[in-house]
């Protein structure tokens, strides 16, 4: 079994949000035509999100080191995408005092995999050198066969969405492109 994995593709993450990942936008047409090539081939699908409270950790007015963002029930936490009504939506960092990048950080994102029988995990989404790399890597960990599709990613700064890529790859995952599904 094969699971789509889509991180944090929201509103905040997008172009005008308050946590911008350049040209975000411009992977939104590649990603919905792979949730429709995965919902056609049985496949599971998944969705990460940030969904933070509003006195998140990671926000600077908390000492953190980003603007707020993603908070739960704003219009920057809405999924910019459109899922099947039967994809898994798992919320992350959703505890005033612990921070997740990764979408299996604090939820039961692996146990849900697994008891699916998912082997091989194809991982799309925002950003490349943050929450996607941290999502393929706990996947690698958890002992999944990793995909990452390169043209369905964006990143924040090309050196370290390159770096993060290499980093991914050296540990086990492999760099496709969606024209080879």
């Amino acid at each position: 079994m094969e699971a789509l994995i889509i991180v944090d593709m929201q509103r905040d993450f997008m172009p005008g949000g308050t946590l911008p990942v350049p040209e975000g936008d411009k992977i939104i047409p590649t990603i919905e035509g792979l949730i429709e090539k995965f919902k056609k081939k049985g496949a599971l699908i998944v969705a990460t999100r940030d969904w933070h409270p509003p006195n998140h950790i990671s926000f600077k007015e908390q000492g953190g080191p980003w603007p707020r963002h993603c908070v739960q029930n704003t219009k920057g936490a809405e999924i910019v995408v459109k899922l099947p009504e039967n994809a898994i939506i798992i919320s992350k960092a959703d505890e005033p005092d612990k921070e997740a990048y990764s979408g299996f950080e604090g939820t039961n994102l692996a146990e849900i995999l697994k008891e699916k029988g998912v082997k091989r995990v194809y991982i799309c989404g925002v950003a490349t050198e943050y929450c996607v790399r941290a999502t393929a890597l706990d996947a690698l960990k958890h002992s999944f066969e990793v995909y990452l599709i390169r043209d369905a990613v964006k990143g924040i700064k090309p050196e370290d969405e390159e770096k993060a890529l290499r980093e991914l790859e050296d540990k086990g995952a492999k760099i496709i492109s969606s024209a080879e599904l």
